[in-house]
């Protein structure tokens, strides 16, 4: 399994779709699998449950997803939160961590109402407060940090493809 983790807007599910595709292995959205299960959005559930209860949804999906067959996954952006998150995504497969700065995942999704924790005043401040908490959680639970910036989509998944094959995860075609 190769996890993909990182701040909301990072890229974790467009990279992971095509680096699913380039691997020829099934891609799953961690936030997609929680939505199927609870029959609602995301940000219904939060609203009506809170996030402790969100989260313990997302660690039993996850804990489901890192078990079982080769796939990439793409996670939600806080579940690096819990330690059981971090321990299943570490121990069962490569994680990479899209790393973006809190102002060019501003630039990002400015406009995207779907997110709830960036239904706030000042969007920006969250997602610097945001990277401040989670940025050493990602680190901690990733074996390889990319800096997305400015490269393309392509380049990001050529990129990884090449960390995972130096590092052995893979081998070449």
């Amino acid at each position: 399994m190769i996890a993909l983790v990182g701040l909301p807007g990072s890229g974790k599910t467009t990279v992971g779709r095509q680096l699913a595709r380039r691997l020829q292995l099934p891609f799953v959205d961690s936030d997609h699998e929680i939505e199927a299960r609870i029959g609602c959005s995301i940000r219904e559930f939060f609203e009506r449950e809170g996030e402790l209860r969100f989260r313990e949804m997302e660690e039993e999906v996850l804990d489901s997803l890192t078990q079982g067959e080769a796939r990439v996954l793409s996670t939600g952006g806080g579940a690096v939160l819990r330690q059981a998150n971090r321990q299943h995504l570490h121990d069962r497969g490569r994680v990479v961590y899209l790393k973006s700065t809190p102002e060019e995942l501003f630039r990002r999704l400015r406009h995207d109402s779907n997110r709830p924790l960036l239904q706030v005043a000042d969007p920006l401040l969250k997602l610097k407060n945001l990277f401040d908490e989670r940025d050493p959680l990602y680190r901690e639970v990733a074996h390889f940090v990319l800096e997305t910036g400015r490269p393309s989509v392509a380049t990001l998944v050529n990129m990884i493809v090449m960390q995972l094959e130096l590092s052995g995860d893979i081998t070449k075609p």
